[in-house]
């Protein structure tokens, strides 16, 4: 009798036991701690790093650098138009930590300057890689690394496209140039493809600047804060490393020489050319790579393109308008050293005058 009873603990025991592997399985959640430093030249110290799925994350930002930064946790595949939605929220950036209300965005910091930490954490659960990127005005292009969600190893670091070519190229050899002439280090640490736009602070212009190029030597900038063209030049583009190194207080540096500039104020008036009319910057979005501005003249919707003329003669300004009741001014200057043309309406002593109800007009600027 005593050894049936021994064998039936016996069995509650085991299946004590076995119940709670059942219940208690070994793929629980996990906790990870990530400390990734700011350093110069826009760089996270960590390029990337893998967890696996179903893991808490907490990821510490130490900024080291000398200027503020933040850092954006994104959904895969999502880095660039999170960055293109921090640079749309134009006035509204420095109080939302220049972070896009978007689903896209898993968490972020604050914006952090020089000598701050902070902490974000929150899980993932899928597979992929996930992009961290700082979004502040300028960075995001350049400034980010990669999460994987993985059980399987990460790719070599010198052929993973997630992380950003200089991260890459510390790991290919550059020793083999040793001996060998360098070319003059660019001012952007990547490599530049055209058109291309900074978000970034300009000389003589509102902070909502947006500069753009157009070729290697064709520029101008956009002032988004009054929503028209400020200037152009030829050259080069623009160089703001002391910008990037200056927590943005320095302006980025034109490269080559200011051919033209905009000297009425604002060039637009509705029917009435001594009165101007309100004006509210909407955004802008890209069509292959060409940016096009968004604003508004009172109620009448604008939208504005620049293009390069051939052999880089100057600029076009493609406009298309809606609710235009009343006809639109155009003033200009006629001692700027620029030749204008309309595809509608008539210039007269520097101003365009264009119908009422025109959806469309090109003027051309030539050098």
């Amino acid at each position: 009798m005593f050894k049936h009873i021994l064998f039936i603990r016996q069995r509650v025991l085991y299946l004590i036991v076995l119940l709670s592997f059942v219940y208690y399985p070994s793929s629980a959640q996990q906790d990870t701690t990530i400390i990734i430093k700011v350093l110069g030249g826009l760089q996270f110290d960590l390029p990337r790093f893998a967890v696996r799925p179903n893991t808490r994350v907490t990821i510490t930002l130490d900024n080291h650098d000398d200027m503020a930064h933040n850092l954006v946790v994104t959904q895969p595949n999502s880095r660039i138009k999170v960055v293109d939605e921090a640079l749309k929220l134009a006035g509204n950036g420095a109080k939302m930590d220049y972070v896009p209300n978007s689903p896209l965005v898993i968490a972020h910091t604050k914006v952090l300057e020089p000598g701050r930490m902070e902490s974000i954490t929150f899980v993932v659960d899928k597979e992929g890689t996930y992009p961290y990127v700082c979004t502040y005005p300028g960075h995001g292009y350049i400034m980010y690394g990669a999460m994987y969600v993985t059980n399987k190893p990460m790719p070599p670091l010198e052929k993973d496209l997630n992380v950003p070519e200089t991260q890459r190229q510390k790991t290919s050899g550059a020793s083999a140039h040793a001996g060998h002439h360098m070319a003059t280090p660019s001012p952007h640490p990547y490599p530049l493809k055209y058109p291309l736009h900074y978000r970034t602070f300009m000389p003589d212009c509102s902070p909502a600047a947006i500069a753009v190029a157009l070729s290697e030597t064709e520029s101008y900038c956009f002032d988004a804060g009054k929503c028209y063209l400020r200037y152009a030049w030829s050259g080069g583009f623009v160089d703001n490393s002391e910008q990037w190194k200056g927590n943005g207080s320095k302006l980025t540096k034109v490269v080559g020489d200011i051919y033209w500039r905009d000297n009425t104020g604002f060039p637009f008036r509705i029917g009435n050319a001594e009165e101007a009319p309100e004006v509210h910057f909407k955004g802008y979005h890209f069509t292959n790579r060409l940016p096009t501005f968004r604003y508004l003249l009172d109620n009448i919707e604008v939208r504005e393109t620049l293009r390069l003329l051939p052999n880089d003669a100057g600029l076009s300004r493609t406009f298309t308008f809606k609710n235009n009741t009343k006809p639109l001014l155009f003033i200009t200057k006629t001692d700027d050293g620029i030749s204008y043309q309309s595809s509608a309406g008539k210039f007269k002593d520097g101003v365009l005058r264009i119908p009422a109800g025109t959806q469309k007009v090109t003027i051309t600027m030539k050098k």
